[in-house]
């Protein structure tokens, strides 16, 4: 029988999440289930003296949670390997292809209205959000098999590179759970504890997650009206400019662009220095626009583009740049297919269907 937590708190969660009491489900007394594991260590007592005093847990309920974490060694191996390791050209291929294209159009086409809703809202066109649970999940196809409670503890207390973090993460994760009144050991999610369907990291969910539908509850597992206006808040929370451009291929002449190739992502560089520096851009752009120098690994040799602003917006979802620019590249590829598509089907104008939800 799987053990659960009582975490009560104010919000209403999912019903296939309930909780109920701890005394009905622990039969033991609580000593021995502590006798052994993960409980007993010093930074895991640490970590609950920490909760309690910052957070009002209770102590006893949250070591007898933590004493259930299964530290998991495939997690730190999953974490050393990461896909944003691999150069451009080899990256790309995980994510432009023909299935997650041909998906991104089904998901688009299913779900308009809300993506509609959400443009208007925060003003993220759709083939931003669809590209973004593309890359994430194919759909909603893969949202991690993972407990999140034995992710983020495997990370938070083995994995020393990273253990602020990731315990940063688990104590989002709690609060989240208290919160939205969730089972912590139920949700599942990726090996870095990323959840549902856009792979929301817990501190993310806390501050990001909306209830879309407004049905009394934020359900990135199941419901899409709130994973599109969870990802849609998130983008415009993070900087997004509505109706603005996200990069510009560029070509570099001389020596001189180099030393602007220092590898921050955040644009900083006027569009006019970088011109004076040997870089030209593919489209028509203010000289007083700042933008970011950015070189990718193709199979033929590097190629070149200018990050924007909201090509930054997207790198606050994941910091690698060649996550951003899969996002984006495969954005378009999804809203080529589809408008032509529309197209084909004699339903619009070509265009009509470059304006149209």
């Amino acid at each position: 029988m799987t053990n659960h937590i009582n975490l009560t708190q104010r919000r209403k969660g999912p019903k296939v999440w309930p909780l109920v009491s701890l005394a009905a489900l622990f039969f033991a007394p609580l000593q021995p289930v502590l006798a052994d594991g993960i409980a007993l260590r010093p930074e895991v007592r640490q970590f609950v003296d920490d909760m309690v005093a910052r957070n009002h847990f209770n102590r006893d309920e949250l070591a007898v949670l933590l004493s259930q974490v299964e530290t998991r060694p495939e997690i730190i191996a999953a974490i050393t390997k990461p896909a944003e390791a691999k150069p451009w050209f080899q990256y790309r291929q995980i994510f432009l292809n023909e299935a997650r294209i041909r998906g991104g159009v089904e998901f688009w086409d299913k779900h308009a209205d809300l993506l509609a809703r959400a443009q208007t809202a925060y003003g993220v066109p759709p083939e931003i959000i669809t590209a973004i649970v593309g890359v994430e999940t194919g759909y909603g196809k893969r949202t991690g098999s993972y407990r999140v409670l034995d992710a983020l503890g495997t990370l938070g207390f083995d994995y020393p590179p990273r253990s602020k973090f990731f315990l940063g993460e688990l104590e989002n994760f709690l609060l989240m759970a208290r919160e939205e009144r969730l089972d912590p050991l139920v949700p599942q999610g990726s090996y870095a504890g990323a959840m549902g369907m856009p792979q929301f990291m817990p501190s993310s969910f806390r501050k990001f997650a909306v209830d879309f539908d407004a049905d009394g509850s934020r359900d990135l597992w199941n419901n899409v009206a709130d994973v599109i206006g969870s990802v849609g808040y998130y983008f415009f929370a993070n900087g997004w400019q509505a109706d603005q451009p996200v990069v510009s291929r560029a070509k570099v002449d001389g020596e001189n662009f180099k030393a602007l190739l220092t590898g921050d992502i955040k644009p900083s560089v006027s569009l006019g220095k970088l011109k004076e520096n040997g870089v030209t851009l593919a489209d028509a752009l203010p000289d007083d626009q700042p933008g970011a120098l950015l070189e990718f690994q193709a199979e033929a040799g590097p190629e070149y583009w200018v990050g924007l602003q909201n090509f930054y917006a997207i790198t606050r979802y994941n910091r690698s740049p060649l996550y951003a620019m899969a996002v984006y590249q495969l954005s378009q590829e999804i809203r080529a297919l589809r408008n032509a598509r529309r197209v084909s089907d004699n339903s619009v104008s070509p265009v009509t269907a470059n304006t149209q939800d």
